[in-house]
């Protein structure tokens, strides 16, 4: 190991890391080229994107695109913009996320420290609920939102939400808390601490990490989600995404891309702000125990 550190020159190992830095930065160029693309077309008039070269920078930017996408641009028939939809998803996944996570941490918490006969079996089966794929629950899904009256409503896209991601919920807690201290709740136990005074007071205040990673996974997968949204709502009740595609596909009118791309970086600014502003936080969380075991 000594022969080897010392055959290494140090120009040797500068070009190493010169030339790893070269191709890193090669790889984030191009991964932040659509987004780039995305930016500048957004600021540029449609009759500049029509004479320019696509990557060329705006000569006179302007927000009227935005200003267009959010309050006035047609989705289908409805010339209302975005906004609206925009806030449907809002309205959609604080709530999902919230409980979704909630839900996880409290079964986290039983199949660690509250262990029945059998729950082996709870967990495997909820594994396996991770991986069924969005299209073979639609007809279910729906089957069940039409008895109990949430068709065609954001509640009933809240419900399908905290339903699918509860899996994956339960596996990052149950992993976060299978390396917690038994001895810290058997000593709450003596102390006369119940099931919910040690969850509040012992395990959610000790869950930072894998709270700020469950809760940008599960942003992530429902704000961007398309399948759901356009399964189970329509109309004036639709997320985000789905109205883009319905902007996007409108045919009625001058194809402008200005306002595509503008609506585009509405629906894409809320997961960057989360990645953005959590994202160091996300990968101490993975690093602190969600994907053990």
């Amino acid at each position: 190991m000594s022969a080897a550190a010392t055959s290494v020159s140090p120009g040797s190992a500068r070009f190493a890391r010169y030339f790893i830095y070269a191709i890193l930065i090669l790889f984030a160029l191009i991964y932040l080229l659509p987004l780039f693309v995305m930016i500048i077309t957004s600021l540029k008039p449609l009759a500049e994107i029509r004479s320019g070269n696509m990557l060329s920078l705006p000569q006179e930017p302007s927000f009227e695109a935005w200003a267009k996408a959010w309050g006035t641009a047609c989705v289908g028939v409805n010339c209302t913009g975005i906004s609206g939809y925009f806030w449907n998803s809002i309205k959609m996944v604080i709530p999902a996320v919230a409980i979704s996570t909630i839900l996880g941490a409290l079964n986290g918490y039983v199949l660690t420290k509250w262990r029945f006969p059998g729950h082996k079996l709870v967990f495997g089966m909820m594994l396996f609920a991770c991986f069924i794929p969005f299209q073979a629950v639609l007809i279910p899904m729906a089957r069940v939102l039409g008895l109990i009256g949430l068709s065609n409503s954001t509640t009933g896209l809240v419900l399908v939400h905290v339903v699918y991601g509860l899996g994956f919920t339960t596996l990052f807690f149950r992993n976060y808390y299978e390396a917690f201290p038994d001895e810290l709740i058997k000593a709450a136990q003596m102390d006369g601490a119940g099931f919910f005074k040690i969850f509040w007071r012992i395990l959610l205040p000790s869950s930072g990490p894998i709270i700020v990673v469950t809760v940008i996974y599960q942003f992530t997968n429902i704000w961007n989600d398309f399948l759901f949204g356009v399964s189970f709502a329509s109309g004036g009740g639709a997320p985000m995404t789905v109205a883009l595609n319905n902007l996007v596909s409108s045919s009625t009118g001058v194809k402008e891309y200005n306002v595509d791309m503008a609506a585009a970086m509405f629906a894409a600014l809320p997961t960057l702000i989360v990645y953005v502003v959590a994202g160091r936080y996300f990968v101490r969380g993975l690093m602190a125990g969600a994907v053990k075991g």
